[in-house]
């Protein structure tokens, strides 16, 4: 019998990518400048990363992308057991896969303006590492899964707080924690705003628990709400638990334990609501605007990350306020509705793909 699709992961995987399309087009960079000084600049900022020990909203979107392939892969791994394809063709497939993650993540920020750079702080590079774990388990038990991710996160602080390499030994200080050495052995520099390729490590634990969170709704288990409810509780009060307590500080920017964790907590609890709201109670309008974009999610991310960046915003931008500005519009609606008209045909691309029936994946 096949399985019926879960259309909350759809629209989760969507708003996740319309939420970072937003963000590749500029508007909240020009919500953040327009709301300074004002009370409203207290919501602009949950649209940037926290600068270091706290928790912003927007420091829950890779965990979120990196949970829902997790849960993708739960549904993609059932369909390849149903249809009888080997574990070691699986296995092909998924090296593939995360070979094709690893190269295009280091390609989106390979190309600078003063040359070619090696970067490993890409979500993708990232998890190409992290998929690659959470396939190589899969079959487990899921109690064996929650004690591997309980190592992971026990490894994660082990390396943090142990690893006395002189200059790099205090644990939860920019610039000179252990994530930092290990970026210099990898890539000989270390990144300016904090971040750390062996995030992957940590991370792992949000792949892994997006295939728990997919195996447990292919299941035939009564109250699949209420566990992602509770699991998601259990997380998030842990994680909150260990920064209020002083014991390991949220931080994002180096995938703590206290972040994992209360960043899984947040996603689990997502899922809940959106399967919740839309798989149980069947309330399914409007979702053709997420589905769109989420269906080509790799498509749209590689695009804003490369083409975007470097020229579509650019073209975009001078063509739609030259022709405001002959019209005399005020400064911050012509800066606002650039930013609505790149996403606009960003997102009219994405709707051409899934017309088409093109869909690229890795």
């Amino acid at each position: 019998m096949e399985q019926k699709r879960l259309l909350s992961l759809d629209f989760m995987r969507g708003l996740i990518m319309v939420l970072l399309t937003l963000e590749a087009a500029g508007l909240y960079h020009v919500f953040n400048d327009a709301t300074e000084g004002s009370w409203w600049h207290n919501i602009a900022i949950q649209f940037e990363h926290h600068e270091w020990n706290g928790l912003h909203f927007w420091d829950l979107i890779q965990p979120g992308f990196m949970f829902i392939a997790g849960t993708a892969m739960a549904y993609s791994l059932h369909k390849q057991l149903q249809n009888g394809i080997a574990w070691t063709q699986s296995f092909r497939k998924a090296l593939k896969r995360s070979g094709w993650l690893f190269f295009w993540g280091v390609l989106d920020y390979a190309v600078k303006r003063d040359g070619l750079a090696f970067e490993l702080w890409n979500v993708l590079t990232q998890l190409s590492f992290t998929m690659l774990v959470a396939f190589l388990i899969f079959r487990l038990s899921s109690k064996t899964q929650i004690i591997i991710c309980v190592g992971i996160l026990v490894l994660t602080e082990i390396l943090y707080r142990f690893t006395h390499v002189p200059g790099f030994d205090q644990p939860f200080t920019d610039q000179h924690n252990f994530g930092n050495y290990v970026d210099l052995l990898l890539m000989n520099k270390i990144n300016d705003d904090g971040w750390v390729a062996i995030n992957c490590i940590p991370t792992a634990v949000h792949t892994i628990a997006g295939a728990l969170a997919g195996k447990l709704l292919l299941s035939q288990h009564a109250h699949k709400t209420k566990q992602l409810l509770i699991w998601g509780a259990i997380c998030l009060v842990i994680g909150l638990g260990l920064d209020w307590l002083h014991i390991t500080p949220i931080i994002k920017r180096i995938a703590t334990t206290s972040f994992t964790l209360a960043s899984l907590g947040w996603c689990l609890l997502g899922l809940a609501a959106c399967y919740w709201w839309i798989d149980i109670r069947n309330h399914r309008r409007y979702l053709l605007f997420f589905t769109v974009i989420g269906m080509n999610s790799i498509f749209i991310y590689l695009f804003f990350g490369i083409v975007g960046s470097r020229w579509f915003n650019d073209y975009i931008g001078a063509l739609s306020n030259g022709l405001m500005s002959m019209a005399n519009f005020p400064q911050l609606l012509m800066d606002i509705l650039t930013c609505l008209v790149i996403f606009a045909l960003e997102w009219g691309l994405c709707y051409f793909l899934y017309k088409k029936k093109i869909f690229f994946k890795l």
